[in-house]
C-alpha cells in the first residue's frame, strides 16, 4: 500500500481509488463521531454520506500536506452543525417530538440480555443523549478529545481553535454533561 502522504496526493488531484481507500480507512471513525454528535443512527448514516460526498465534490481544494482526517472531521462537523439547524428550526416550526427526548429514549430495548447489560446500554444512551444536547461549542471539542482520543492540538486544528480555547470547551462541557446527568437521576 502507498505511504499516506501519496495516498493523500492521488486523492487530491482526483484519483477514486485512492479517495475510496481513504474513506474505507476514515468510515468507522467517521460513522462512530458524527453518531455521538447527532444521537440518532438513521440521522448519522445520511449525514456521513452527506460529508463523503461534500469532500469528493471539494477533493481539489484539499491540501494533502494537512491530514486527510482532520480535513473531513471539519466537513463532517459542519454537516452536523447544518442538520442541528435544520432540525431546531423544524422542531421551532412543526412542534414535534425531539428523538433525543426522555420519552423517546425511554423506550426498552427488547434484546438485552441481562440486566447488567441493560443498564451499561440505558447509561450509554443517557450519555450520547446528554451529549447531543450540549451546544456545538462544547459538544466538537469534547467529542474530538475524549471520545476520538485527539490530542487538544488535534482537535484545536480541526475547529481553528486555539489548543487553549479547546481545554476549556472540553472543561465546560464535561461539568454540564456532569450537571445533565446529575439531574436525569
Amino acid at each position: 500500500m502507498p505511504d499516506r502522504q501519496a495516498l493523500q496526493t492521488k486523492a487530491a488531484h482526483g484519483d477514486v481509488v485512492a479517495f475510496e481507500t481513504l474513506v474505507g480507512e476514515t468510515k468507522t471513525g467517521l460513522y462512530r463521531f458524527v453518531r455521538r454528535y447527532v444521537g440518532d443512527a438513521d440521522e448519522t448514516y445520511d449525514l456521513v454520506q452527506e460529508a463523503y460526498a461534500a469532500a469528493w465534490l471539494a477533493i481539489r481544494r484539499y491540501d494533502p500536506e494537512r491530514s486527510f482526517e482532520a480535513w473531513l472531521r471539519t466537513i463532517a462537523i459542519n454537516k452536523c452543525r447544518d442538520w442541528s439547524r435544520r432540525r431546531n428550526i423544524r422542531r421551532l416550526f412543526m412542534g414535534g417530538a425531539d428523538l433525543q427526548s426522555s420519552e423517546a429514549l425511554a423506550v426498552a430495548d427488547e434484546v438485552a440480555g441481562t440486566e447488567d447489560r441493560y443498564e451499561a446500554a440505558e447509561q450509554a444512551q443517557r450519555l450520547h443523549a446528554a451529549i447531543a444536547t450540549l451546544p456545538p461549542k462544547l459538544k466538537e471539542p469534547l467529542l474530538l478529545t475524549a471520545i476520538e482520543e485527539r490530542s487538544h492540538g488535534e482537535a484545536a486544528e480541526i475547529l481553528g481553535l486555539s489548543v487553549k480555547a479547546v481545554e476549556m470547551r472540553v472543561a465546560r462541557a464535561r461539568q454540564k454533561l456532569s450537571q445533565l446527568l446529575r439531574l436525569e437521576t
